[in-house]
């Protein structure tokens, strides 16, 4: 959740972070606005985007009978493509000198970024090299005296300010754990002529999972930055963006939703939004989600592309059919569903006779039916076409040793924390009669009972003493997560699988901080789980897509993982292990570590590497590849390669960052050798060719 400069200083000022005196004018209010506060005045605009001073987006006024004037000429503003929904209006500040200050959770360095410029203003980071000063901050803790000395003599302050300054950033820090914020910046911050220290200008990120904990956050959002649309789907718990094309979109899982916008956008036949389900399709979202897209006038055709694994098809089409309430759709829509309960549903479908309702297998099915509802007048949106990439030479063998194995199979005793919840015992069963060896089950207070046959204790330590435990299975809401996490690797537990999704990221940062001597293999959050298909599951996937083989998945999706199996399934190629490593920007296992105990597994030949937009998880694996001479072929899918730059698409991993391409990604894949797939029906024949 990204705040506007007003709501940051209304939570700066919450922290205890001194700003300037201000008032939020909305559009129809500016004829009467009377501040308190003395001229001259500074009218702000109010919008997400960058830029806005360059854009003419903040004047000055010497004279209030000039207000209202100038506020109209604000809200009649465009800028970057953003209206001014409302504007914040300041006194003019004293200001004696101003500088940076910011604190940034980081993605790539795995910590908080405590950052101070000797300048504040645009573009800071191109004032030099001298200008800022970068400091790594581990949670739990926060940053050290010397840490916070350094950057004061940084800035070249007086020495009486030392007191004042480490005060304002340890409020900041605080604020930044207490708030869940992933970024608090501050720019510029000014020291006025007697010596205070202002946030002139602000800009916060708050942690959605954090906000979606705390229902107090919601008060930080500000609805009038997003379309109806988008609004419609956050309050129904939908992962909604608008896209430029005119075929509605809706899928279950962020991966094969990035992987279906992909493969509309290169089929000529454009995305009109990003709609992902989520695990849940009861009638109440199925109704929101089709009338988001009956309501959008870009959408003249709908998609839906469903893959059963925990999600029914069968209880999808249900919804659907009671959402349309025996009508005809007011669009067209295609259906495709494959997976669990896909005959049903799609019979269910079948049986509704309504006109405008087409029913699928496959993918290259409902490309052709959507070819044939093609607009005549739609203008062409280009996308530059996925390509072959030739595989690059396989590196050649280093001489690199690894001792990792994985050893995980049908004997591996499993332990269930979180089994006496509904989740738990659901997929403890689905495990106990998949074959897996389900040993005991931990919830704090539910010792001494029993769930399935299996023993339940409050502790893992209660239970390591009892069982030999070779797995953990995490079950756990959002908010005890991470310390069930860390409860695994502290007891030494082998593996860690933590299914869980929605962890703060704060908290999972202090965790995988507390654990980093531990043996644990820790999985997720956010994942699928693991499975080696014939002989154990210890995960939430679906079993009918797998099938024993030769070849191991490792993805950052879990419906993408159960779609490739699938395709890979059907073409007679059977899976030795499937891992989820997990959707979210922090995770314990990770290609690379993946790769280390894949390298030693004699029963895989080959390896498929599902990626998405985001992070540099598949560039690090190429990199480790060449420099280790990996000698397995690898086949690799990247998806959301048709994202817009800066929008976040379902998993809090898949943001494309602004500036950046997916080619740089693409291409060290290929010269690291791998066999980059361009659409999700090549993986199958592309794997086929690299066992041959």
């Amino acid at each position: 959740m990204l705040l506007n400069e007003h709501k940051s200083k209304q939570l700066f000022h919450i922290i205890g972070v001194p700003v300037p005196a201000g008032e939020a004018v909305f559009p129809g209010g500016e004829d009467d606005f009377k501040p308190e506060f003395p001229l001259p005045w500074f009218l702000k605009s109010q919008v997400l985007s960058g830029g806005r001073g360059k854009a003419g987006g903040i004047l000055r006024i010497d004279d209030a009978a000039d207000f209202a004037d100038t506020a109209r000429t604000l809200f009649a503003l465009d800028i970057k493509g953003h209206f001014v929904p409302f504007i914040r209006v300041e006194p003019k500040a004293d200001i004696a000198r101003e500088f940076y200050l910011s604190l940034t959770v980081s993605r790539e360095r795995r910590c908080i970024l405590l950052t101070v410029g000797r300048q504040g203003g645009v573009e800071i980071e191109n004032l030099g090299a001298d200008n800022l000063l970068v400091q790594e901050i581990r949670l739990p803790g926060g940053p050290a005296p010397n840490q916070l000395r350094a950057a004061f003599f940084h800035l070249g302050l007086d020495r009486e300010r030392l007191e004042d300054f480490a005060a304002l950033v340890t409020a900041l820090f605080e604020g930044m754990l207490s708030k869940g914020l992933l970024m608090a910046e501050i720019n510029p911050l000014i020291i006025t002529p007697d010596n205070t220290f202002v946030a002139l200008d602000g800009k916060v990120e708050i942690d959605d999972n954090y906000a979606d904990l705390n229902p107090e956050m919601e008060t930080f959002y500000q609805r009038e930055h997003a379309s109806p649309e988008e609004n419609t789907a956050r309050d129904a718990g939908l992962s909604f963006v608008k896209l430029p094309g005119w075929v509605g979109l809706m899928v279950n899982g962020a991966g094969l939703a990035m992987a279906t916008m992909d493969l509309l956008n290169f089929s000529g036949l454009p995305a009109a939004n990003f709609l992902d389900l989520g695990g849940g399709a009861d009638q109440k979202r199925m109704e929101t989600a089709l009338e988001l897209l009956f309501g959008d006038r870009r959408a003249k055709a709908i998609f839906i592309n469903l893959f059963g694994g925990i999600l029914s098809c069968e209880k999808v089409a249900l919804a659907m059919k009671d959402a349309l309430g025996g009508r005809s759709p007011r669009k067209p829509i295609v259906v495709r569903m494959s997976g669990k309960d896909a005959e049903s549903g799609l019979a269910i479908l079948e049986d509704l006779n309504v006109d405008n309702l087409h029913m699928v297998g496959n993918m290259q099915s409902a490309l052709r039916i959507l070819d044939t509802l093609k607009p005549a007048e739609e203008p062409v949106i280009e996308f530059p076409a996925p390509m072959d990439r030739p595989a690059g030479k396989r590196p050649a063998d280093c001489g690199h040793l690894s001792r990792e194995r994985f050893d995980i199979g049908r004997d591996t005793p499993i332990l269930v924390q979180g089994i006496t919840g509904r989740e738990g015992r659901l997929h403890t069963r689905l495990m106990q009669e998949y074959g897996a060896n389900v040993a005991a089950g931990v919830t704090p207070f539910k010792g001494g009972r029993d769930v399935l046959g299996v023993p339940v204790y409050n502790s893992i330590a209660e239970a390591a003493r009892n069982h030999e435990i070779g797995a953990s299975i995490i079950f756990v809401p959002p908010r005890m997560a991470a310390d069930a996490v860390a409860e695994a690797a502290l007891n030494e537990i082998p593996w860690a699988v933590c299914i869980t999704e929605g962890i703060v990221q704060h908290e999972m940062l202090a965790a995988f901080e507390q654990i980093k001597h531990s043996p644990t293999r820790v999985v997720g959050p956010n994942t699928p789980g693991i499975i080696v298909p014939g002989q154990t599951k210890i995960g939430i996937l679906p079993t009918t897509p797998f099938m024993p083989g030769p070849v191991a998945v490792l993805s950052r999706s879990g419906t993408l993982t159960y779609e490739v199996a699938y395709r890979l399934t059907s073409a007679g190629i059977g899976q030795s292990l499937c891992v989820g490593i997990g959707g979210d920007p922090f995770i314990g296992m990770n290609f690379v570590d993946m790769f280390e105990m894949i390298r030693n597994h004699d029963e895989t030949r080959a390896v498929v590497v599902l990626g998405e937009i985001g992070g540099k998880a598949e560039e690090d694996l190429a990199e480790y590849v060449m420099a280790t001479g990996f000698d397995k072929p690898v086949v690799s899918f990247i998806a959301g390669q048709t994202a817009p730059p800066g929008k976040r698409l379902g998993h809090a991993g898949a943001i494309l960052e602004k500036g950046g391409t997916i080619d740089s990604k693409l291409e060290t894949m290929c010269k690291a050798g791998f066999a980059v797939c361009p659409s999700l029906g090549a993986v199958a024949k592309m794997t086929a060719d690299v066992l041959k």
